[in-house]
C-alpha cells in the first residue's frame, strides 16, 4: 500500500496551507480527509469548491445528506459514512432518516425516499438514469433543477470517496462513534 501523508498546515504544500487553515476555522480541526487531500492543492480546492456549490443547491440540508450518504454507501466509503453521520446528527436530521441512509433501506417520508432512490439510480447507472427514474423524482415534487443538483452532489462524493479509497484515510476521533463498515452491510 502507498502511504499518504496526513498534512498539517505546516507540512502542506504552499497552495494547500490556506485551504487547511479554512478547514480548521470551519470545523475546529482539519479533518483527515482534508489533510490527505492537501497533497494535491487542486483536489482540496476542487473538493471544497464543489462542497460549497452543493451547499447552495436547491436541496435543503437533509436532502443534501440523502444524496451524499447514498453515494457514500454505494461507493463503500467508510470514512464518509461516519463523517456524514456525525454531520447529520449535528444538523438535527431525523434519526430514522440517518438509520435508513446508513442501512440503505427506504426512508418513511415518500418525497425523501424518491430522492434517495433517484440518487441511487444516478450512482448505479453511472449517470444514465432512465426517463422513468427522472419522472418518478419529478412526480414526488422535485424539479428538473433537482435532477441536476443530484449530479453536483454525486460529483462531490466522487472526490471524497475515491480519495478515501486510494489513501485509506484514517477515521478522525470526532467521527469514531459513527463508524460504519461496508463489509458488515447486507448485499444489495
Amino acid at each position: 500500500m502507498t502511504n499518504f501523508q496526513l498534512h498539517s498546515i505546516e507540512s502542506a504544500p504552499a497552495a494547500s496551507k490556506p485551504l487547511l487553515e479554512g478547514s480548521k476555522k470551519d470545523y475546529g480541526m482539519a479533518p483527515n480527509l482534508h489533510a490527505v487531500m492537501a497533497e494535491s492543492p487542486a483536489l482540496l480546492e476542487a473538493y471544497k469548491t464543489v462542497a460549497d456549490i452543493f451547499g447552495r443547491s436547491s436541496l435543503n440540508v437533509t436532502e443534501q445528506q440523502i444524496v451524499a450518504m447514498t453515494n457514500n454507501r454505494l461507493n463503500g466509503c467508510e470514512y464518509c459514512m461516519a463523517a456524514h453521520t456525525s454531520i447529520m446528527q449535528g444538523a438535527k436530521v431525523a434519526e430514522d432518516v440517518i438509520t435508513s441512509l446508513r442501512n440503505g433501506t427506504p426512508i418513511a417520508d415518500p418525497k425523501l425516499e424518491a430522492l434517495r432512490v433517484y440518487a441511487e439510480k444516478v450512482n448505479l447507472s453511472r449517470g444514465w438514469p432512465d426517463d422513468s427514474d427522472i419522472e418518478a423524482l419529478l412526480a414526488a415534487g422535485y424539479t428538473k433543477q433537482t435532477v441536476l443538483d443530484v449530479v453536483v452532489g454525486t460529483a462531490f462524493k466522487v472526490l471524497s470517496n475515491y480519495t478515501n479509497h486510494v489513501a485509506e484515510t484514517p477515521l478522525d476521533k470526532a467521527f469514531a462513534k459513527n463508524e460504519w463498515s461496508a463489509e458488515a452491510q447486507p448485499a444489495s
